[in-house]
């Protein structure tokens, strides 16, 4: 099961989603997409929260107000972090978390340390929290089909894109080619003129002479 949250702190709204124990974010960390935020509190045993940016977009996009409710949601979802001030919430891309076999369930560790920010979150946002519950939805989605559909998606829009490219390509390629041919044209044109201009002169000239 994987719980919604919808943080319309901007517009359009954004969704904030976690799995209900371990071994839900383990499908999650295992099927994730590599436009996912990935949020925990530090050093501490927290929820997995996650934010799904838009293709492109990377952590310096997310605004400052959607950070906010993330950290206060991983926090709220912490049994230790939740009675704690002054905690530390990290947050990476999907990408960057790194999974090996001698893991315990939902555990992970990172590819970089250096791809790894933190945001300090200083006690608790009851209206946050509150704001975030009244949105709060629950799903059984299937993890590996919908990251299937989105790689299958990814790669027909790759294709089509391929595929429009040379096209432009190959009409540019024609566009060239055709203005090459006009200037050899008009270029053979004058050159005729010249030579007929020149021969007209030289016989006027052979008659003068006779």
């Amino acid at each position: 099961m994987v719980f919604y949250f919808t943080s319309n702190v901007v517009q359009p709204p954004v969704t904030l989603f976690m799995g209900l124990d371990k071994y839900e974010n383990e499908d999650l960390i295992k099927w994730g997409w590599p436009e996912d935020v990935w949020f925990h509190v530090d050093k501490v045993s927290s929820a997995h929260v996650y934010l799904r940016l838009k293709p492109g977009q990377t952590l310096d996009d997310i605004p400052s107000l959607v950070l906010e409710d993330a950290a206060q949601l991983v926090k709220a979802n912490s049994i230790t972090g939740n009675k704690m001030n002054d905690v530390d919430v990290v947050y990476t891309m999907w990408a960057n978390l790194k999974k090996t076999p001698s893991m315990e369930v939902g555990q992970v560790s990172f590819h970089k340390e250096k791809e790894v920010r933190k945001i300090r979150v200083a006690k608790r946002s009851n209206d946050i929290i509150n704001r975030l519950n009244k949105t709060k939805t629950e799903s059984h989605p299937d993890f590996r089909l919908e990251r299937e559909t989105r790689d299958r998606n990814e790669r027909e829009s790759k294709k089509t894109s391929q595929r429009l490219q040379k096209e432009l390509e190959k009409e540019e390629e024609r566009r060239k080619k055709e203005e090459a041919e006009l200037r050899s044209y008009l270029t053979l044109m004058k050159t005729e003129n010249m030579s007929s201009n020149l021969m007209g002169g030289d016989g006027n000239d052979s008659d003068e002479f006779m």
